[in-house]
């Protein structure tokens, strides 16, 4: 394991793999041709480096927002890493780029071994897992070292009841060094009570922030209305109390005067859910 301390003063930590892990054959660091031949065949999450200007600015922003001060920040994700058999610092963070395939599995270990965590995250599928953590909606198209060009969210708990949240300025300095401009405006229309990662996307882009309390929400993986057309919500979403669905009803309504585009109805059923929230 390689100490020093990051650029906001904490001890920082990347931990290196075990000496079991070494002894078989060449490894990461002695077999670098072979570590990017490795990337010109497959451009996934699960083989990238995360560009230092972008761990910074996540960094920084973990930083401002969190109370982290003292705390040792690890970062046990790199290929040949064994994040379960690190060892963890008490009171330490992880701050890292996981792999994405299995990004729910290490999720659930963190939260069962009471090991605060801010994760990269697949944006798309970030409302998808039903899992105690907050999900911090950004979407930036972040180009890895690899080259993969991938929308990028996050996870935390650090962010005790929240259970969704946005920073248009952390999308803006993230999609300033990517320099990207496109937008991919949501296929689908849904009724002010449904919120969708894209919908919350919609906001941060256009700089509106969003933050939901837990009692406001209930996640669901489609609605009723989607059934008999085989749809579901893409990377699932939450039914939002009536109050909760009154504070985004100016943007659905900008959204839905837009062409070509499919408004979803809510169910009897999905609005008796909507009722029994936030009391």
């Amino acid at each position: 394991m390689n100490e020093s301390v990051d650029i906001f003063g904490n001890k920082a930590s990347f931990i290196r793999p075990s000496l079991t892990a070494r002894n078989k054959g060449k490894t990461l660091f002695d077999d670098y041709d072979g570590f990017v031949g490795k990337f010109e065949a497959k451009k996934t999450t699960d083989d990238c480096y995360t560009p230092a200007e972008v761990y910074n600015v996540v960094l920084n922003y973990v930083s401002e927002k969190c109370n982290i001060k003292g705390a040792e920040i690890v970062r046990p994700f790199f290929p040949g890493g064994d994040y379960e058999n690190c060892d963890y610092p008490e009171g330490c963070v992880v701050v890292d780029n996981p792999p994405f395939s299995i990004i729910s599995k290490i999720a659930k270990f963190y939260i069962e071994n009471n090991i605060k965590f801010f994760l990269f995250a697949p944006h798309l599928t970030l409302f998808s897992p039903r899992m105690d953590y907050t999900r911090i909606v950004v979407g930036a198209s972040i180009v890895y070292e690899n080259g993969a060009n991938v929308k990028t969210s996050f996870i935390s708990n650090l962010f005790e009841d929240i259970i969704v949240m946005s920073d248009p300025d952390l999308y803006r300095k993230l999609e300033r060094i990517n320099e990207a401009k496109n937008v991919n405006l949501p296929k689908y229309v849904y009724p002010n009570e449904v919120l969708t990662v894209s919908a919350v996307q919609w906001c941060v882009e256009r700089g509106v922030s969003c933050l939901l309390k837990k009692r406001d929400v209930y996640h669901v993986r489609g609605l009723d209305s989607q059934k008999t057309h085989k749809k579901a919500i893409f990377g699932s979403g939450y039914l939002l109390s009536e109050k909760a669905a009154a504070e985004k009803a100016a943007a659905e309504k900008a959204a839905a005067e837009k062409d070509n585009i499919i408004i979803w109805e809510l169910s009897e059923r999905e609005r008796n859910i909507i009722k029994s929230l936030g009391k």
